[in-house]
C-alpha cells in the first residue's frame, strides 16, 4: 500500500491529497513534484495522512522530490511566467482594457498557463489570455520534454539505475531519477 500526503500546490496554495508513487517516503516541507488534473506541478509536503485513504479522493500522484535539475527547470518556468505576466499588461494597456492582472501560473510541465484577475473577465480579455497562453505555451515547448520529466528518458529511468547521459530527454547529468 502507498502512502498519501497532504502536498500544497500551485500560486493560490491549494492543498490536496497525492498518493506516493513507488512507495517513496516524504518529510514535512520537501519540494515535491505531483501529477495533477492540471499537469505536472510542484508543491511542497504538508504531512503524511495517517490511515487509509479511500482512492475516490485522492487528487493526484506525488512523483518525487525536486531535484536540481527540476529547480532549473522551475526557474527557466518563472522567467516566462515574468514574461508572460509583463505582455499581458502591455496588452491590457495597447486595448485599453481596465483589468487588473493578479498573477501569472503555469504548470511544471509548461502545458498551461492562467492569467489571474481582479473582478469579472469579459470577452476581450478571455481572447487577450488566450492569445498570449498560445504564446507561451509555443514559447515553452515542452511537452515532448515533460513527458521525459514524468516517465523518464528510458527503460531504467526513475527505477534505481542511472540512465547516464540523459540524451533523449535533454537533462546533463542525468534527469534525477537514477
Amino acid at each position: 500500500m502507498s502512502s498519501c500526503y497532504l502536498v500544497r500546490i500551485g500560486l493560490l496554495g491549494v492543498v490536496g491529497r497525492f498518493r506516493s508513487a513507488g512507495g517513496a517516503s516524504f518529510g514535512r516541507d520537501d519540494q515535491v513534484i505531483c501529477r495533477t488534473s492540471r499537469g505536472l506541478e510542484t508543491g511542497a509536503v504538508l504531512c503524511r495522512v495517517n490511515g487509509e485513504v479511500d482512492s475516490e479522493v485522492v487528487d493526484g500522484e506525488l512523483l518525487r522530490k525536486m531535484a536540481a535539475e527540476d529547480r532549473a527547470i522551475a526557474e527557466r518556468l518563472g522567467r516566462f511566467r515574468d514574461r508572460a505576466f509583463e505582455a499581458c499588461q502591455v496588452k491590457l494597456k495597447e486595448n485599453r482594457i481596465s483589468a487588473s492582472l493578479v498573477d501569472v501560473e503555469q504548470t511544471f510541465d509548461g502545458g498551461s498557463i492562467w492569467f489571474y484577475f481582479l473582478g469579472e473577465v469579459g470577452p476581450e480579455i478571455e481572447a487577450l489570455t488566450d492569445e498570449l497562453a498560445a504564446t507561451y505555451e509555443a514559447k515553452v515547448k515542452f511537452r515532448k520534454f515533460a513527458e521525459a520529466l514524468a516517465n523518464g528518458c528510458g527503460p531504467d529511468c526513475g527505477t534505481g539505475k542511472s540512465c547516464g547521459d540523459c540524451s533523449s530527454c535533454g537533462l546533463r547529468g542525468g534527469c534525477g531519477k537514477g
